[in-house]
């Protein structure tokens, strides 16, 4: 039985991190975004989000609260923001669990940042959103 049950491949699909200024443009933020780079419609988006890792000097387990987003509906090479995040939790994983429907296909894959990737050496340019940060496919 199990056999039979044909799990879809996630492809072109990607979550980044990004490096932005502000609005008053006078410092750097950081912001989450979905990324479709289907060619495809991708419809009903749901992300959770959450931290979780340890901290270095007291080997205290550390978790952020579980957070859900719904961003609907993306038309190919569309990118959308997830959230900001803080420079406060790039020493522990973050986590990205997308669901989406392609074709009426439901699909879901998990987007995990693992604790200090996200810095500048790690920078390369997003597709589509044109801006310096980290990238997960």
């Amino acid at each position: 039985m199990r056999k039979d049950i044909k799990i879809p491949v996630v492809e072109n699909i990607a979550v980044a991190v990004v490096e932005e200024l502000n609005e008053e443009k006078t410092h750097n933020i950081y912001n989450v975004y979905f990324i479709n780079l289907t060619d495809d419609i991708v419809e009903n988006v749901l992300v959770t989000s959450k931290g979780y890792g340890e901290n270095k000097t007291t080997g205290e387990q550390i978790k952020t609260s579980l957070l859900r987003h719904n961003l609907g509906l993306l038309i190919p090479n569309q990118f959308m923001k997830i959230e900001p995040i803080m420079e406060d939790v790039f020493g522990i994983n973050n986590e990205y669990w997308v669901s989406f429907f392609i074709q009426n296909q439901m699909m879901d894959k998990k987007f995990v940042f693992l604790a200090e990737t996200i810095q500048k050496s790690n920078f390369t340019t997003i597709p589509i959103i044109n801006k310096k940060g980290v990238l997960i496919k």
